[in-house]
């Protein structure tokens, strides 16, 4: 696929990497047969290869519309035609760069631009994203069930949580951040993983002066304040790092699938470019660190109930697709006695996708009851996932639990007070 730039694109520090990607893809089509989007809507330009024909036409000059930007906004990027490309096109990038280029060409209604706005300063805000939840959970009574269906799970309560935290500190250390939806909604992950960790003799640090990782911004068209986001939690990294930190480990999958990207999203950067290509670099997921770990020592679980064995896993498109670590949390759930019913069409995304569950309903909710169908199939007790926001957007609709894999396991540690 041959590509001639206009003179505004060839002037843009994108247009390298736009030309080696939109030149590596050949067109077959083997993209369309795992696109969600392309799925659903049986249209060319919502599957991959029709969105790189519309960014490649939009950087060659061409009137863009509108519709261009539907069919870009409606990409779920769980870069699942990634992992099915023949040819390696890295696509995630792509759309990123078409994603920027169509907001500065077909700028977005003010209505559109407030709630955009409004949307990444609530989620990224810890306080503003606590205050509404709290005050949406104590009047859950009151809504609609339709409404209610739509509100995350309460957590634990603080007394609950502090009680799961392991006491000791080791020589042994590896990072993670506040983050942003996660840290508010499902602050139990770090704290199931801080468990499991602390039983090998390694303490899980959350980093003071670290947030959200980025995602968020990137993804709703604010590629610069993304930017910064990734800089001030290197900046918060990396004294620990030199003070021998391991590694940096993230408990929601899409989190990860960021950090492994500033490595490339700040290789402009003068100041910040080697620093995030070792950020990215030093990322470990952890059914990597607690795979490895647990291959030379042993995790003390308790014997699983009748019946609790029976579980279902699904694999967040940032963990197969982005991470490319697909089927490495079902083998050790495996190894710890469960019984993994299999899943139909695992590669399909969920349709959380980030913000893409509010921004598209309609398509989320749809991919979302496809998913549910696919993984209720094997009549799973509950379904395990490793992501929040997946996590949050199947309990909607699920009608057995839906957890983190990291809590099922670390439920069944002893309490760190017995040997």
């Amino acid at each position: 696929m041959r590509v001639e730039f206009d003179q505004w694109m060839k002037a843009s520090s994108a247009a390298p990497d736009a030309q080696r990607i939109i030149e590596s893809c050949v067109h077959c089509g083997i993209c369309t047969s795992v696109c969600p989007t392309y799925d659903l809507l049986d249209h060319e330009l919502d599957s991959p290869r029709g969105r790189i024909y519309l960014i490649r036409d939009m950087l060659q000059g061409a009137p863009v519309s509108v519709r261009t930007r539907d069919h870009l906004d409606r990409c779920l990027t769980c870069r699942a035609c990634e992992s099915a490309c023949p040819s390696g096109v890295q696509y995630g990038q792509l759309i990123d760069i078409g994603r920027e280029e169509v907001e500065r060409r077909v700028p977005r209604s003010l209505a559109e631009r407030i709630k955009r706005t409004l949307l990444r300063r609530a989620l990224q805000s810890h306080r503003l994203l606590r205050m509404t939840l709290h005050a949406a959970w104590a009047m859950r009574g009151m809504m609609p069930a339709g409404l209610r269906k739509r509100l995350p799970v309460p957590p634990a309560s603080l007394a609950a949580q502090s009680a799961t935290q392991p006491a000791s500190q080791h020589a042994r250390r590896v990072l993670t951040l506040h983050g942003c939806v996660q840290g508010t909604v499902a602050p139990g992950y770090d704290q199931a993983l801080a468990r499991i960790l602390d039983h090998f003799g390694v303490t899980l640090v959350t980093a003071k002066g670290t947030g959200c990782c980025g995602a968020i911004s990137q993804h709703l068209g604010a590629p610069d304040e993304a930017k910064q986001a990734m800089r001030r939690n290197i900046d918060a990294w990396w004294p620990l790092l030199e003070a021998g930190a391991e590694a940096i480990v993230l408990t929601s999958s899409g989190c990860g699938s960021m950090i492994e990207d500033y490595g490339h999203l700040l290789k402009d950067d003068p100041l910040y470019a080697v620093k995030a290509k070792h950020i990215s670099a030093l990322l470990r997921d952890p059914v990597e660190l607690v795979g490895n770990l647990w291959s030379t020592s042993n995790l003390p679980l308790a014997p699983l109930s009748p019946g609790q064995e029976q579980l279902v896993f699904h694999p967040p498109c940032s963990l197969q697709h982005g991470m490319r670590l697909k089927g490495r949390v079902e083998l050790l759930l495996q190894r710890a006695g469960y019984q993994l019913a299999p899943v139909a069409d695992s590669h399909l995304c969920c349709g959380s996708a980030g913000t893409y569950s509010l921004l598209q309903p309609v398509l989320a909710a749809q991919l979302g009851q496809r998913k549910l169908e696919k993984l209720m199939a094997g009549k799973p007790q509950a379904i395990a996932s490793a992501n929040v926001g997946c996590i949050m957007h199947l309990q909607k609709e699920s009608p057995v639990p839906v957890r983190h894999w990291l809590e099922i396991l670390a439920e069944r540690l002893p309490a760190r007070d017995q040997p």
